[in-house]
């Protein structure tokens, strides 16, 4: 079964509410085995538009992946996130 990945690029407009998700939100990725493979590090935008915060989180499986999303811990944690920053969240299952 291959891997799946929570690719986020975000821009954060609010840290002090953002910062309640990212608490809760690591909470959830702890709940479904989820690996942070990269948390707002340096990164160069090499083409289109991006946001100065990019993170990738390794899952199991892409039904993993899902279930963190859709899991009460993280839809809690995700209410925090809204109003405090924008973001693009995609799954993609690994080869």
């Amino acid at each position: 079964m291959p891997k799946a990945y929570w690719i986020a690029h975000v821009t954060v407009t609010d840290p002090e509410p953002y910062k309640l998700y990212a608490e809760g939100a690591s909470e959830a990725f702890r709940q479904f085995g989820a690996r942070v493979l990269a948390r707002g590090g340096a990164a160069q935008q090499m083409e289109g538009e991006g946001h100065p915060r990019n993170v990738v989180i390794e899952f199991d499986s892409m039904e993993d992946a899902l279930a963190c999303y859709r899991s009460d811990a993280y839809q809690r944690a995700k209410q925090h996130r809204e109003g405090a920053g924008i973001a693009q969240i995609t799954l993609v299952e690994g080869v």
